[in-house]
């Protein structure tokens, strides 16, 4: 027996503040005054395809990409899931749970890795730092990896991840 899950219960979203705005665009002007004159629109746009060239290279590229001024390095990574993926609509529409076996890539799944736990990326409250893709990078992603999965790295879920960075 499968319970379909509330989809007029309650929810609680948690408040979320970005990286790109005013406050700190303002801050940006005033440390970088050779930029003051630019608009803080034209500014946002420049990050996002700035970024948006980033991720189109660590999914292209096998080895992932070292990020500027040495805040860390981004790569790909093909594992086994840790976890059964329940698919809900197949679920709710037979009442049973049927789980994704991910046929595409023989059960594996893509995974997202960021670290700087290198020497080459000590710097100040380096443990603090962490990376959350934005939802084109997963998608692209998505579209992309059933295709190439066997082009990444296999992360063994015993092995840490800055050991697969050294070799």
């Amino acid at each position: 027996m499968y319970r379909a899950p509330n989809l007029n219960g309650k929810r609680y979203r948690r408040k979320r503040i970005g990286l790109l705005n005013i406050k700190t665009i303002n801050k940006f002007k005033e440390k970088n005054p050779a930029y003051k004159n630019i608009n803080p629109e034209k500014l946002k746009s420049i990050i996002k395809i700035f970024n948006g060239r980033i991720w189109n290279n660590i999914i292209e590229n096998r080895n992932g990409v070292e990020l500027p001024e040495s805040l860390g390095f981004i790569f790909i990574g093909t594992c086994s899931p840790s976890k059964k993926n329940v698919n809900i609509k197949l679920s709710t529409q037979y009442d049973k749970p049927i789980i994704n076996r991910n046929w595409e890539t023989d059960g594996n799944i893509a995974k997202i890795f960021y670290t700087n736990f290198s020497a080459k990326y000590k710097f100040i409250n380096r443990d603090l730092w962490g990376f959350t893709a934005v939802r084109n990078f997963k998608r692209t992603l998505a579209k992309y990896y059933p295709e190439n999965w066997n082009k990444y790295v296999f992360v063994n879920p015993k092995q840490k991840v800055n050991k697969l960075i050294s070799k």
